[in-house]
């Protein structure tokens, strides 16, 4: 293993079912959804995660409704269910796309027990304002808890807006997680700046790890409009850092799944429409 994977792995462990959940969304999702278990179980292996945990978390995948599985012959196939695809495209649009428009807006909370609809607001980047009052800048989550939305605009006062942020959101863990992910992957982006080749499996790997800390840090981000952030807000060049280094290790890792991944009806693509709109996206951005 090389020490900039070593060091890595070391500083964020892997959860078998959260990374395989990354090969899908960068890999297997826009080649058409499905992909040989084996190829999971051999990608994993790269970063430590044993055949044992790969297939606990496929199952519990699947009884969570986001894979299905398939057979041909003594092999297994696994496709991303219906509803997973749903989730997988708003994720791919956060890290590929242009940004987010703001979409202040206010959530009253009513009926019984509203505390988990809250947690659940909380998660997707929601400030609680009280019991049942939350306000945010992004898309809602789908809430079982009835509610009443208040969409919402800045009247006035635009120049407070970076002291109403603070005064709701704990905006420094969020710098300090973009922070981190610049720091991870420090060293491979000067090895790939100053002419390092890695290998095309080893472009895979780093890729997946990269969209996988990137995901984990953008979907925890409440997204703010820029007036709500403060000036030396590190985000941006967190994404600068994750497009120039998705974009480098690109034609190394597609190879690699061209040359291995399989579904049950031959190789998956080296490119496809979404994967050329992904890299497309990145370049206009960068």
């Amino acid at each position: 293993m090389t020490t900039w994977l070593q060091g890595i792995l070391e500083e964020s462990p892997l959860k078998a079912a959260g990374f395989i959940v990354t090969i899908y969304g960068d890999v297997v999702e826009p080649r058409g959804g499905v992909v040989w278990t084996g190829n999971l179980i051999e990608t994993c292996s790269e970063v430590g995660i044993s055949e044992t945990l790969v297939r606990t978390a496929v199952s519990r995948l699947v009884a969570a409704g986001q894979l299905s599985g398939e057979r041909e012959g003594r092999r297994s196939f696994y496709r991303l269910a219906a509803p997973a695809r749903a989730d997988f495209a708003a994720a791919a649009r956060l890290l590929f796309g242009p940004p987010e428009t703001a979409e202040w807006h206010f959530v009253q909370l009513t009926g019984d027990a509203p505390e988990e609809a809250m947690q659940m607001l909380e998660r997707a980047g929601h400030a609680r304002l009280g019991p049942r009052l939350a306000v945010g800048a992004r898309a809602l989550p789908m809430l079982k808890q009835p509610a009443v939305v208040f969409r919402s605009e800045v009247a006035s006062g635009e120049a407070e807006l970076g002291a109403f942020a603070a005064d709701h959101w704990n905006l420094a863990r969020h710098a300090e997680a973009y922070l981190r992910f610049i720091a991870q992957f420090d060293r491979l982006a000067g090895m790939l700046a100053g002419g390092a080749r890695l290998s095309p499996a080893d472009s895979l790997v780093a890729r997946l790890l990269l969209v996988h800390h990137f995901r984990l840090v953008v979907l925890r981000d409440p997204r703010l409009p820029p007036a709500a952030l403060p000036s030396n807000w590190p985000g941006e060049e967190a994404r600068r850092r994750f497009a120039d280094l998705y974009l480098r290790l690109s034609p190394e890792a597609d190879r690699h799944v061209a040359r291995h991944f399989v579904t049950a009806d031959g190789g998956l693509a080296e490119v496809s429409d979404a994967t050329s709109r992904r890299l497309d996206l990145l370049r206009s951005a960068s």
